[in-house]
């Protein structure tokens, strides 16, 4: 591709109007799931007297995680639709790889510690 091609790259009015449109349905149907989750993850903790807070934290987290790497990638999307041209493309998938990869590997670190924690815990004896 040469650098005209590049400099000449557009997503045209009517396909821009159609992925925001797309992305804001995605987006509000996300919250939607998202709201219902957090909802049933708290009746789980209300009636399930029997549950160890352990499993708790670990599905809270996992829930919060889900959420934030679901609104990263929307807001990744989203930053794709007003790219000018193909190398702003380019620039902004390599900063989202790189953040993503940061963002999973703290996660994978904290649901560790989580996951550590909750096995200490079960195997402690019971007075």
């Amino acid at each position: 591709m040469t650098d005209q091609a590049h400099e000449r790259f557009e997503i045209p009015p009517e396909m821009r109007s159609m992925a925001e449109s797309s992305f804001k349905q995605a987006r509000e149907a996300f919250e939607k799931l998202l709201a219902n989750a957090e909802a049933a993850a708290g009746s789980i903790g209300e009636h399930g007297a029997t549950m160890r807070a352990g499993a708790r934290d670990i599905s809270t987290r996992a829930i919060a995680f889900a959420e934030a790497n679901v609104q990263s990638s929307l807001d990744y999307a989203q930053s794709l639709v007003h790219a000018r041209d193909i190398s702003e493309v380019m620039r902004l998938h390599g900063e989202y790889v790189q953040a993503q990869m940061r963002s999973l590997a703290a996660q994978a670190s904290e649901m560790g510690q989580i996951v550590s924690r909750a096995a200490l815990d079960a195997t402690k004896p019971r007075h």
